[in-house]
């Protein structure tokens, strides 16, 4: 008996391991190795290779594939066919087979990833940090930054709640939930 949801036309293989309340939906694939938090909702026809970890409360939505390298960490969220490649340089006549061919993917607490968009390998995605629909990133993103674009830019930057900061001229936004954040050489963090 185990303590998550498994849709009878899903699959997880031995070796995999299961947080508490995680709901794997219709035609997912969770490979040997695996590891998923607690409370995780994995939507139809996702896939998740060995050796992938992923958080708590993250939320994954349909066609996403989380391939060998990928790390989530809490509260992350994958829009719907948002893509996370793994190998630098693939070629069909020389296969990447070792795991020091893929490149590590890290994805901080709370990020949130649009629809569409897509990740190039050994990149990591910023705490809070937003990836608009559609962005192809291919350099790191900061904490708290909005992205978007091909490649994506920094276009602004975001409250963990998910709304717009307005620094202006100043070096200190107070977001309308009340949190504060501070830019100082190009960055931003929250004050405590």
């Amino acid at each position: 008996m185990t303590d998550y949801f498994l849709h009878p036309s899903s699959y997880v293989d031995e070796g995999a391991v299961i947080g508490k309340g995680t709901r794997i939906w219709h035609f997912s694939h969770v490979m040997g190795g695996a590891a998923i938090g607690e409370g995780c909702n994995l939507g139809q026809n996702v896939f998740v290779a060995s050796n992938v970890k992923v958080g708590n409360n993250v939320k994954i939505q349909n066609n996403v594939s989380l391939y060998e390298g990928v790390i989530l960490e809490d509260d992350v969220f994958c829009g719907p066919s948002m893509v996370f490649t793994n190998v630098k340089t693939p070629r069909s006549a020389f296969p990447r087979n070792t795991s020091d061919d893929y490149l590590p993917t890290l994805v901080k607490k709370g990020a949130s990833i649009g629809a569409n968009a897509t990740i190039v390998c050994g990149r990591t995605i910023g705490k809070s940090a937003m990836v608009a629909a559609g962005a192809v990133v291919t350099k790191e993103v900061p904490d708290y930054a909005l992205v978007a674009g091909v490649p994506a830019k920094v276009i602004g930057w975001i409250c963990e709640c998910g709304e717009r900061l307005d620094f202006g001229k100043k070096d200190t936004s107070i977001c309308s939930c009340g949190r504060t954040y501070i830019m100082q050489s190009s960055k931003v963090s929250k004050q405590i």
